[in-house]
């Protein structure tokens, strides 16, 4: 197996890990949605120094702790994540897996939406199209639902911006991750502490197994991250720009087959939008590479 089989294979494995996510937060019952929220940043703060530790990186990690400009990027990353993470652990628990999922199919389209307001980047015709179509399928869902699919652009949103903000660190996968969850751990860790004095807490009083997969909740973090940053470093943007959509394609068909989510007919038709939008999106930008890569090549042989 070559490096690029390797990646693919790591790609995959992350995406798949990220596919069958909504299967895994609804066992952490009678677990609320904030208390989730707040054991993911804990045991991911553990099992992240545990990595950092194993691979000898404390003191780049240090280092990044002395970069104001550095921690106002995490601190800002960390608020995003959070409201990623908390949206889609709501939308898993509450019977809308369906709507989470898309929210990451609507992620590529929000995403170039930030470069143009944000970046000031410019858009081809075909971008255009895409976007006004996912524009048109997210009023068609509006109108269906009887309000906006809040859990679709707030993790659509949120990941879009959390993309944005990792890119201006540019950090390894587990010195970001690190600090960024380092950063609200004592938000966290006092959220559950106010939960146990109140007597709402689940950790700890519904049995070993409820305990085991509330800290379990660090690897399902971690590990999906692990295998996505050994897949980005063999792998072209190209490719990661395809292999993303296995994700919520996963997540889709669990909330139709397992989780018997309602889907109308003005939902098919919402959905059917944003897959055509995304078919757009993904040609231009496999042909735009192509041409790029073509022009490289004469520019080369000259």
């Amino acid at each position: 197996m070559n490096d690029s089989q390797r990646g693919a294979a790591f790609g995959i494995a992350a995406y798949l890990c990220w596919g069958f996510f909504p299967l895994y937060w609804p066992l952490l019952e009678p677990a609320g949605s904030l208390e989730i929220l707040a054991h993911r940043f804990v045991w991911s703060m553990v099992f992240v120094l545990v990595a950092i530790t194993a691979m000898g990186k404390w003191r780049s990690f240090i280092a990044i702790a002395h970069d104001r400009r550095m921690m106002l990027i995490l601190a800002a990353a960390s608020v995003v994540i959070a409201g990623n993470w908390g949206g889609f652990i709501y939308g898993v628990t509450n019977g809308h897996v369906i709507e989470t999922s898309l929210g990451y199919f609507i992620n590529p389209l929000v995403t170039v939406m930030l470069g143009v307001f944000v970046l000031k980047e410019t858009l081809r015709p075909a971008q255009w199209v895409a976007i006004a179509i996912g524009a048109i399928a997210v009023v068609v869902l509006t109108v269906d639902y009887g309000r906006l699919p809040w859990v679709a652009l707030l993790v659509a949103f949120s990941f879009a911006a959390y993309g944005f903000l990792k890119k201006k660190a540019d950090l390894g996968a587990f010195e970001g991750l690190g600090m960024e969850t380092a950063i609200l751990f004592p938000v966290a860790l006092a959220f559950l502490v106010v939960l146990q004095f109140r007597g709402e807490l689940a950790f700890g009083h519904e049995g070993p197994g409820n305990v085991a997969l509330l800290v379990g909740t660090g690897l399902v973090t971690a590990i999906p991250l692990l295998l996505f940053s050994a897949a980005a470093t063999r792998l072209s943007l190209t490719t990661i720009g395809l292999l993303q959509y296995l994700g919520p394609i996963i997540q889709f068909i669990a909330g139709l087959t397992i989780f018997d989510e309602d889907m109308t007919d003005a939902r098919w038709v919402g959905f059917v939008l944003v897959w055509t939008a995304l078919v757009i999106f993904t040609a231009d930008a496999v042909l735009s590479r192509r041409r790029v890569l073509h022009q490289s090549a004469e520019s080369a042989a000259l």
